[in-house]
Order: C-alpha cells, then sequence, then structure tokens
C-alpha cells in the first residue's frame, strides 16, 4: 500500500499525542558526485524494413544520428576508455531498435545460455524506463555469442525494501538479436577489431510499462540507457583469461570497466534520475532533424531527487525520515516565474515530498524513489 500525502498527514495527526518527540538532528546534503547533465537523443522512424543482422547498413541506420561516445560511469572521475563505444535508435509501428558498435581488440565470450548473469562476459546492455518513475524498468544484456538476458526490475537495488527487485524469469517476447563480429571470436592469435550488436524489441512488451500502456507519441521522452562491460584479459594456454588481482591471484577481484552513454557518477547503472533522455520523433531518419525540447518540469524531477537522496542519508545518520525541511538542503531552481517550495510528509517508514509543477499540477516522490505527477 501506498501512502499518498493526505493519508500520510491523517496518519501523523492521529498519533501525534501517542508520538515521543524525535531527538534533535543535524543537517544533510547531497552533492552529485559529478555535474547533473543526462544525456539527450533524437530517435528517428525507420524509413523501410530493418533486417536484423548486426550490421546496420540500412538507408535508415546510416541516416540515424550516434549517440556520444561512451564514456565511464563516473565520468569525468575517471579516464576516458580505451575502446570507443557508440549506439543508434530508430523505431516504426512494430520495433524499437538499437544499435551499437563495441570497439574491442580481443573478442571473447563464453557464456551461451539465456538469462545467465552476462556481465561475467564482456557484455552490452540497455536499460529502459518508459515512464520515468524510476520503477519497473527493463534491463537487456548481450554478448559476443548472441546470448541474451532479459529481466524486468521492480526498483532499483538501493532502496531498502526486503522484497526481490527484479524477475528474472520476464522475456521479452518476440525479441530479435543478432552480432556481427569484425574478427575473430576466442582467438588470441590474432587482433581484432569490433562487434557489433543489432536489437529490435516490440512495442507489444515495452508499451507494458509505459504512459498510457501504448507507443511513445512523437515529442515524449523515455528514459534511457546503454552500457558496456569491459573484462582486462590475460593470454595463457593458448586462450583468454580474466587477469588476476597481483595481490590475491583471484580473477573476480580485478575490477571490470564500466562504459556508458549517460554517467551517474558511481558504479551504479540503476540511478535511474541519471539515465539519457530519448525523443521519439515522426520524422523518417534522414528527412531532416528535430530539436530536443527540454522540458522546465526536469528541474523539479532533479530537485526532488536530490531531497530524495536526502531523506535517505538522514534516515541512515539520524534513524528516522524527517518533515522538516530546513534539516536538508534545498536544491536550487533557477526558473523564471517559478518557485521550488517542497512539502513532506513522514511516517515512521514512509515519505513523500511534493513540489509544484511548473505548468500545472504537482510532482511526487516517495521513500521507495517511485516519481508520479497528480494534477
Amino acid at each position: 500500500m501506498r501512502l499518498h500525502f493526505p493519508a500520510i498527514l491523517l496518519l501523523l495527526a492521529l498519533s501525534s499525542c501517542s508520538q515521543p518527540e524525535a531527538s534533535p538532528a543535524g543537517k544533510v546534503n547531497y552533492e552529485h558526485p559529478i555535474p547533473y547533465a543526462p544525456r539527450q537523443y533524437v530517435c528517428y522512424r525507420a524509413a523501410g524494413p530493418i533486417t536484423i543482422d548486426g550490421q546496420a547498413d540500412e538507408a535508415s541506420w546510416q541516416a540515424a544520428p550516434w549517440t556520444e561516445d561512451f564514456v565511464d560511469i563516473e565520468g569525468e572521475l575517471k579516464p576516458a576508455p580505451t575502446y570507443r563505444t557508440r549506439a543508434k535508435i530508430l523505431w516504426d509501428e512494430n520495433y524499437l531498435y538499437f544499435a551499437a558498435t563495441i570497439e574491442e581488440p580481443h573478442l571473447w565470450a563464453t557464456i551461451t545460455e539465456r538469462d545467465a548473469v552476462m556481465y561475467g562476459n564482456d557484455d552490452f546492455e540497455i536499460f529502459i524506463d518508459p515512464d520515468g518513475d524510476g520503477q519497473l524498468y527493463y534491463e537487456f544484456e548481450m554478448n559476443a555469442n548472441n546470448a541474451i538476458w532479459d529481466l524486468l526490475l521492480t526498483q532499483p537495488y538501493r532502496v531498502d525494501t526486503i522484497r526481490p527487485k527484479y524477475i528474472n524469469n520476464w522475456d521479452i517476447k518476440g525479441i530479435k538479436t543478432a552480432v556481427h563480429l569484425v574478427g575473430t571470436l576466442n582467438d588470441p592469435s590474432d587482433e581484432d577489431q569490433s562487434w557489433n550488436v543489432e536489437v529490435a524489441m516490440p512495442w507489444s512488451a515495452l508499451k507494458e510499462m509505459a504512459p498510457g500502456a501504448r507507443m511513445p507519441l512523437p515529442g515524449e521522452q523515455w528514459r534511457i540507457n546503454f552500457s558496456r562491460v569491459d573484462w582486462h584479459l590475460d593470454i595463457r594456454d593458448g586462450g583468454y583469461h580474466k587477469k588476476t588481482d597481483p595481490a590475491t591471484g583471484q580473477e573476480q577481484r580485478w575490477p571490470e570497466e564500466n562504459w556508458v552513454w549517460s554517467p551517474s557518477g558511481r558504479v551504479d547503472m540503476h540511478q535511474v534520475e541519471t539515465w539519457g533522455f530519448v525523443q521519439f520523433s515522426e520524422q523518417p531518419a534522414g528527412a531532416g532533424t528535430e530539436e530536443f525540447m527540454k522540458k522546465k518540469e526536469e528541474q523539479v524531477k532533479w530537485a526532488l531527487w536530490q531531497l530524495y537522496l536526502q531523506e535517505e542519508r538522514y534516515r541512515k545518520q539520524y534513524g528516522a525520515y524527517t518533515d522538516d525541511l530546513s534539516r536538508l538542503t534545498l536544491p536550487i531552481v533557477v526558473m523564471e516565474g517559478y518557485t521550488f517550495q517542497p512539502e513532506a510528509a513522514v511516517t515512521p517508514s514512509q515519505f513523500e515530498l511534493i513540489a509544484a509543477d511548473p505548468e500545472s499540477g504537482q510532482w511526487h516522490i516517495n521513500q521507495e524513489g517511485r516519481l508520479w505527477k497528480s494534477l
């Protein structure tokens, strides 16, 4: 059960005579480790049929824009990736399409079964939150063997609840995938160039968690991110082996590289608030360009996310959530004609933060990191 703002106030009123005074506590703050700047991409319509063969050589793919080159998941805090990775997105009435080129001098993959933990190999990953509410989002991973892992996340792993966060047996019915290798797989005797992936996800699966349970309308934006896991390899006994940590002699102790499209500032792909924005265009790829439209509401939502993270930090430090926002550091929202004046309500185990939308209605976020709008 989710308690909304009026219900929380009622509970607080009924319990105010019996609840002890909260002990004095200090002020908390949240500073994002890197500048908050989610990537932006305009996704054009495919002008003709797309064959999923890993080569992405149709005219629509050639006309579709590339994303920015991937960066380290920690952004400017870490060096640029050793090898280049970038992606493209298209759509038509049946599928949402993805293509990526992954530069790699040593093509390596050992996993062949579906729904194995794919990031144990070098892999390519797609994350999709259609309605941007921070809950019920899709994760997809694949390796150079064209083995795939698709799962549904109920909420990010950081949410402090005991229930499972993922449904591993959920599958994207009708998905199409392919890998094109520019080089040889699992052969350390030569140097390779890249592995290229192509994915078609049917709207029949994706729209289940989308606004209105439908395909996106022109101009609508989804939260999407890409990740590439790259392991450090040694060549021994005629094969590839994960590099070992010289301090322990253990392979798993030597960390993998995490290179992403939209960096989060931390080694955590499940910070959904940092994912990129993908705007859907009715315009066919190659027929012109469409401007990405920044929405004022996103400033308010990011401010609420910062307060959400502060509430979690406050509870860990002082044992309870707070409705006294003077104990948190109010984010700065610069918007003509708008003043960010959030409200908060708490129970011993829940909180809800509310702020006005710049145009109409209100935005809410609760202790589960669920973000939604009311009119």
